[in-house]
């Protein structure tokens, strides 16, 4: 049986690309259950420097793209391709852009019980389908009980500061990797892929790294 795999995923909960890609990833490992995998989520904040009430959506839409037009262009084509994922996003619903320290903090949290990527996946579902304000501790609580978690345990989490200083790690970790963007996926320490990669790709870097493995005896 080969070394388990270790495969690093920098991404924010507020990146549409990052919930792509993350149901491409999905795919790819699916197909390729012979190769044990260990993905880990990396915290980086596309805007470290949001204030921790967040900002209101539509002005940091406006800013972001140079106009609404520009962002109701962006947000149809993301919306199409999100829908080829079976994504369903709904980008009239949301109403706020967050500071997404809390919302990695509870990813760990799910991480310390065995649950980051249902944790993910559940952020990013209520985020972008429904519009949930991802600087709310309740609303973040009954996120984490979507996920599998114990809600008021979530709550009481998140009224401390545990985790904080691993996000910062991981961002710190990030910018002394080069990366300045989401999402990126570190794959066995030492290949990169960055952005939304097809299911393909991720296909390929995986049966490039167990073939590597196997011929070098690490099975």
């Amino acid at each position: 049986m080969l070394d388990k795999v270790t495969l690093d995923v920098y991404a924010d909960v507020v990146c549409p690309w990052c919930y792509i890609g993350e149901k491409r990833l999905e795919r790819a490992l699916a197909e390729r259950p012979e190769l044990p995998v260990e993905r880990r989520w990396r915290p980086f904040q596309l805007r470290p420097e949001m204030p921790p009430e967040g900002s209101p959506w539509t002005e940091f839409a406006r800013s972001k793209f140079g106009g609404e037009e520009n962002a109701r262009a962006a947000f149809q084509h993301v919306t199409a391709v999100g829908a080829e994922e079976g994504i369903r996003f709904d980008f009239g619903r949301v109403a706020s852009a967050p500071n997404t320290a809390d919302a990695h903090r509870l990813i760990l949290f799910a991480a310390d019980r065995g649950r980051p990527w249902e944790m993910a996946n559940a952020l990013f579902d209520a985020y972008f389908a429904r519009g949930a304000d991802l600087n709310d501790a309740g609303q973040l609580a009954a996120v984490a009980a979507e996920a599998g978690l114990d809600a008021d345990e979530a709550r009481a989490f998140l009224t401390g500061a545990v985790k904080a200083g691993e996000v910062r790690d991981a961002q710190a970790e990030a910018a002394r990797l080069g990366i300045g963007g989401v999402p990126f996926y570190v794959l066995d320490g030492c290949y990169g892929l960055s952005g939304a990669q097809p299911t393909g790709t991720f296909l390929r870097a995986l049966d490039a790294i167990s073939e590597e493995r196997t011929a070098s005896g690490r099975a």
